[in-house]
């Protein structure tokens, strides 16, 4: 059988497949409406981005801290570089923490309640007692010794608001205090409706091998043990529409690298937060925490060293850190049942913004 002899196609063929290929690209560089509407609105943006660009180192040296409160807020450039002997004292800061909250009007959504505040002479606590008290509550507030300086300016601003103040120095981490905190109370104001779980202590370490035994021991010991001791001594004197607050962190939720240790015990209190609220739910009981990002108490300056305390907070979307004003009214609302009856077993966090990944 004769062989087929092998041809490399037809010329005419060939010129009609490039010309088929060139309309083809053609077509590809013209592209679809849908790909133009692509390009243009990159090109949009790539323009504001340069433009954006070439402002960008002026508006570095100048740039201010995002607000978007009723007034300006501290941030960056106006931190101190200041490093405090724990367990730190509001008094000793240079730049003093916010806590009255000037345009908060109170409406007595807490009239005639009383409440426990842990770590109530200063930052947060101090804030919380502050609008508590403008609200129509009573506090008791708790803290260690060392901070009685604290704990008395506390107390003034909270008979300031029409309020009544007890102060119980002593440590969380001790069952029996906390017996004997809710058993003053009571002798003091004969109630209680709300406890608010803030102590804290918190120190750095750059590694897993320089936090001894005795730094992780203390951490567990006041930021979990005086949850679950005053918790459970203020349990059986809690009623139909009382409260539990924590107060965790944004650690408790996104972990982090140089607070191992800190950070366990607040992802430990935001579980203990959402457990105690099935458990007590039938008691008519509400249990929530606050997650706070960075704010500006003496628990930071008190921790970190004084170069980064003048930049704390600024990595924030908000390029500061909050101040105790601008949380404590979320501890109105999660303690009011006017406000929050049917709110419980909630983790809600106040970290000045999310960067969306």
């Amino acid at each position: 059988m004769a062989k087929k002899k092998a041809t490399h196609g037809d010329p005419k063929d060939e010129r009609a497949m490039k010309a088929s290929s060139a309309t083809a690209e053609s077509k590809a560089r013209r592209g679809s409406r849908v790909g133009e509407q692509y390009r243009e609105i990159q090109q949009r943006i790539d323009r504001k981005d340069e433009a954006r660009e070439k402002k960008g180192t002026q508006d570095e040296k100048s740039e201010k801290s995002v607000q978007t409160g009723a007034r300006r807020q501290p941030g960056k450039g106006d931190l101190p570089e200041q490093h405090l002997a724990k367990p730190g004292l509001e008094a000793d800061l240079d730049l003093q923490p916010r806590y009255l909250a000037a345009n908060y009007k109170g409406s007595e959504k807490l009239k005639d309640m009383v409440a426990i505040i842990t770590g109530g002479d200063s930052g947060i606590g101090r804030a919380v007692a502050v609008l508590y008290a403008r609200e129509g509550a009573d506090v008791a507030i708790v803290y260690l010794p060392e901070e009685q300086r604290d704990a008395e300016e506390t107390q003034r601003a909270v008979e300031n608001e029409g309020g009544r103040c007890l102060l119980l120095p002593g440590d969380v981490s001790r069952f029996d205090f906390c017996e004997g905190v809710v058993e003053r109370t009571l002798e003091e104001f004969g109630r209680l409706d709300i406890l608010v779980n803030n102590a804290a202590f918190q120190e750095h370490a750059k590694s897993l091998d320089e936090i001894t035994p005795e730094h992780f021991d203390r951490t567990i010991k006041t930021n979990l043990y005086g949850y679950f001791f005053m918790a459970k001594a203020a349990l059986p004197h809690l009623k139909k529409g009382s409260s539990i607050i924590n107060t965790g962190s944004v650690t408790g939720l996104e972990g982090n690298k140089d607070l191992l240790d800190y950070s366990t015990t607040k992802g430990g209190i935001h579980a203990f937060t959402r457990s105690l609220s099935e458990n007590v739910l039938d008691k008519g009981i509400r249990v929530n925490a606050v997650a706070p990002g960075p704010v500006w108490t003496p628990l930071n300056p008190a921790d970190k060293p004084a170069k980064d305390v003048a930049e704390f907070g600024t990595r924030t979307p908000m390029k500061r850190p909050a101040q105790p004003e601008e949380l404590s009214p979320l501890y109105v609302f999660l303690a009011a049942p006017s406000c929050s009856s049917y709110i419980t077993g909630e983790v809600v966090p106040v970290v000045g913004g999310h960067t969306g990944g």
